[in-house]
């Protein structure tokens, strides 16, 4: 399903779904929603523990992160 076909929950979800999978080994919790699975997801490590800045788009020189 393409990102354009999807409602908002939906789009949240798969952002969700994949934000577990990409912090955890573990499968993600059954029976959560959209934002229940990203609070749950969103508790697994520390921001600064987790990078997900990937973009075939930009090069490591051309992020800009916080200092």
């Amino acid at each position: 399903m393409d990102g354009l076909s999807m409602n908002r929950e939906q789009r949240l979800r798969r952002e969700a779904l994949s934000l577990w999978k990409a912090l955890s080994s573990e499968p993600p919790p059954r029976g959560l929603d959209g934002p229940r699975l990203l609070d749950a997801a969103l508790e697994l490590k520390a921001p600064s523990d987790y990078d997900r800045i990937h973009s075939p788009h930009l090069r490591t020189s051309q992020i800009t992160r916080p200092k």
